[in-house]
């Protein structure tokens, strides 16, 4: 029998997008001896945590000839997971006490993106990095190579051919927008929170938010700061919880919208109504691709991108065609990190993928999963749902195929330990926690890395 060792293959790689996704995917292509080239049409590298007080034409970006704006980023946004469990595995996300820096805990979104630049400083990615350069096409093309069409402020568009293609351009620039009855003939205005950036928008006036995760929370506070009233709409509210918000004088939570009317009412399904003036959607994003040509082979169907093995590859393209960052409801930058490793060690033959056809198999039965357990479509790639352990089952199993050690048992007792003091304090968690015993695992842990 034959031990020998599988002769590695570099390829030539287009990595879409130079947020957290592709900085750590360059990174990890690299190190398995790929030729890579990441495109990034921003200014800067950093991908949503790249902050701009610029908003869209549109407010509720539903006009398809807006001028685009990435940032989905409000100025007072700090992270809703602490450090510690925030950065890649093998570069902690330290405290650093100079000036400009942010060291809390739970730090603001600038502070996140100077880690990311140090990241890709330290591991000499910037190179890598064609920065104001938009890919507009990427499709197979003859011999199963992949064509990429780019264009940059200083040229017109260029045509490349690249073995493979990953793309990290992110999900939350697409808005999401729910269908209430009677919205369009409702005389208010209307915002999606893609849009939001500061509360002075809101001074003196009844907003309602429809929302119920970690942006609708934040937003209602911020917006309450200035506004008369602020009424939150969420799905999942236990009976008990309606009503006036404690510890706030000039907030109401409430079931969903069940109709918005010409007179400016907008009614609750619990019975409640309001005249408001503003109506804020902080209703989630959607996927979106349009760049990518695949005859249909990957699509987009309510919110899930299919067919993918594991969120990553299309069995009929694989692995020539792969995905970074889908999951949501995760600990993102060390799930970023597994999947890349993944990426890059069957691209080089280092890590073998099944066939086609299991892989499409693995998928069926997935989806079949979710469908008898009643998760909606729409949420095939959110990890909150079922049990606890999803995000970290998936983890370990991209580890175990990297050939490389399980995620760390503190970051899952810390991201357990965050979620729970989140809904014991939602006020405060950023800045009181109980979990300090864990933090100290943690930095014992960042020992070990010198960088």
């Amino acid at each position: 029998m034959s031990t020998a060792t599988p002769l590695l293959t570099p390829r030539h790689v287009a990595v879409i997008g130079a947020g957290a996704g592709g900085l750590v995917a360059a990174r990890e292509l690299r190190r398995e001896g790929h030729q890579v080239v990441v495109f990034e049409r921003g200014e800067e590298l950093g991908g949503s945590w790249v902050y701009t007080s610029e908003v869209e034409s549109d407010p509720l970006g539903l006009d398809p000839n807006r001028k685009l704006i990435h940032s989905s980023l409000y100025n007072s946004l700090r992270t809703n997971l602490p450090r510690e469990s925030m950065g890649f595995r093998d570069y902690p996300f330290r405290r650093k006490e100079e000036k400009g820096r942010d060291s809390r805990r739970f730090p603001s979104h600038g502070e996140v993106l100077m880690y990311l630049k140090d990241f890709a400083a330290d591991f000499e990615i910037s190179d890598l990095v064609r920065l104001k350069t938009e890919v507009v096409f990427a499709g197979v093309g003859e011999g199963g190579k992949w064509t990429v069409r780019s264009r940059s402020v200083e040229r017109e568009c260029v045509d490349e051919i690249y073995d493979a293609v990953v793309v990290c351009n992110g999900h939350y620039f697409q808005p999401r927008l729910p269908n209430i009855p009677g919205i369009n003939a409702w005389p208010g205005k209307q915002m999606h929170s893609h849009n939001y950036r500061t509360p002075e928008p809101f001074q003196d006036q009844v907003v309602v938010l429809i929302g119920g995760a970690a942006s609708a929370v934040d937003i209602s506070r911020d917006v309450a700061t200035v506004a008369k009233e602020v009424h939150i709409a969420a799905r999942s509210v236990e009976e008990d919880k309606l009503g006036k918000l404690p510890g706030h004088d000039n907030m109401w939570l409430h079931s969903m919208i069940d109709s918005v009317h010409e007179d400016g009412a907008v009614v609750f399904k619990d019975g409640n109504a309001v005249i408001a003036d503003f109506i804020v959607h902080c209703t989630g994003y959607k996927y979106d691709f349009p760049f990518l040509e695949t005859n249909s082979v990957v699509t987009v169907d309510d919110n899930r991108v299919g067919p993918l093995y594991k969120h990553v590859f299309p069995p009929a393209l694989a692995p020539w065609l792969s995905f970074v960052g889908l999951p949501w409801k995760v600990a993102p930058f060390p799930l970023f990190e597994l999947q890349s490793k993944w990426i890059a060690g069957v691209l080089s033959n280092r890590i073998a993928l099944p066939s086609e056809e299991e892989m499409t198999k693995d998928i069926e039965a997935f989806y079949l999963s979710l469908e008898e357990s009643g998760i909606p479509k729409r949420h095939t790639h959110n990890m909150g749902t079922g049990t606890a352990d999803v995000q970290w089952d998936y983890n370990n199993w991209l580890a175990d195929q990297c050939g490389v050690p399980a995620m760390e048992e503190w970051r899952r007792q810390m991201y357990m330990a965050t979620s729970k003091n989140r809904l014991l304090r939602p006020e405060t968690y950023r800045d009181e926690w109980d979990d300090d015993d864990i933090v100290q695992l943690a930095e014992h842990e960042f020992a070990k890395y010198q960088i």
